[in-house]
């Protein structure tokens, strides 16, 4: 029986070590900015969304009594609180002011959308909460009001 060696070819050699530079490249990203991209991103849907529904009122009123239907909320009460957590929950996470809070908030928001008015959208709503979800799991990161908080709590 014949033992048959598999040596790398100069091309696979040549792609791993692209691949282990990129790697490396990739690992050094400061942490913050990842998630400053993503409280940015995440803040940016639920904004112009709020935006959104500011610009013609009565005709947001229509799509919470026709067709987002939530249950035991009133349509003109559900509109208020969607517009008020999207807007308020956009501007804290832009800003990283309560970072956590508001991604809890619109964790809240995504849900109500996923389960109450539109369940075929998973995949989109999959992406807004893997965001929300490292922004509440890591926090806002150091370019936030958060951060700045914390070291002048911490007397520096």
């Amino acid at each position: 029986m014949t033992t048959m060696r598999i040596t790398p070819t100069s091309a696979s050699r040549t792609i791993y070590r692209l691949h282990d530079t990129v790697v490396e490249r990739a690992t050094a990203l400061p942490f913050s900015i990842v998630q400053l991209a993503a409280r940015i991103a995440v803040a940016e849907v639920f904004w112009q969304s709020a935006q959104t529904k500011l610009a013609s009122w009565p005709v947001t009123l229509q799509l919470f009594a026709f067709e987002y239907r939530l249950p035991l909320l009133e349509p003109g009460l559900a509109a208020t609180m969607a517009t008020a957590a999207e807007l308020s929950g956009a501007a804290m996470l832009a800003l990283g002011l309560l970072a956590r809070l508001a991604s809890l908030m619109l964790l809240g928001v995504v849900a109500t959308i996923q389960i109450f008015v539109y369940p075929d959208h998973w995949a989109e709503h999959l992406m807004w909460t893997s965001l929300l979800l490292l922004i509440l799991s890591r926090g806002a990161g150091v370019f936030s009001i958060d951060h700045l908080a914390r070291r002048i709590r911490a007397g520096g």
